[in-house]
């Protein structure tokens, strides 16, 4: 199917009410770079075109999800490796690595903010 517009680049912002501790998690456990950032705000670059936004919800008109119904699912070139690395870290994961149905390494993570981060690579 073809959309009547293009997509350019895509972000996805998560609002928060432990904003300080979230954004801490993907500055130091996740390691991901920071492309802006305000004093209530701070995006981070996921991908070439995308990027992950942490919001404080006590400076937004939008409220926290409290983790609820979200899983940002993250593909990577080898999740074994970076499953061990997230175990020398406080990266907060929830179950061990496993082979999932369809094929994949998959492993899962929580922010401060109770979303989970699916981790993945191709077997």
């Amino acid at each position: 199917m073809k959309y009547e517009f293009d997509i350019k680049s895509s972000n996805t912002i998560i609002y928060c009410k432990k904003w300080k501790e979230t954004v801490d998690f993907y500055k130091s456990i996740l390691k991901l770079d920071i492309t802006v950032e305000k004093n209530w705000f701070v995006e981070f670059q996921l991908a070439q075109n995308s990027t992950l936004s942490i919001a404080d919800e006590k400076k937004s008109s939008i409220k926290s999800a409290r983790g609820r119904g979200i899983t940002m699912a993250l593909e990577v070139e080898d999740a074994i490796e970076v499953w061990e690395c997230f175990k020398n870290r406080d990266a907060n994961i929830c179950e061990p690595l496993k082979i999932h149905p369809w094929g994949a390494y998959v492993f899962y993570l929580k922010d401060p903010e109770g979303n989970r981060i699916e981790i993945w690579s191709k077997k």
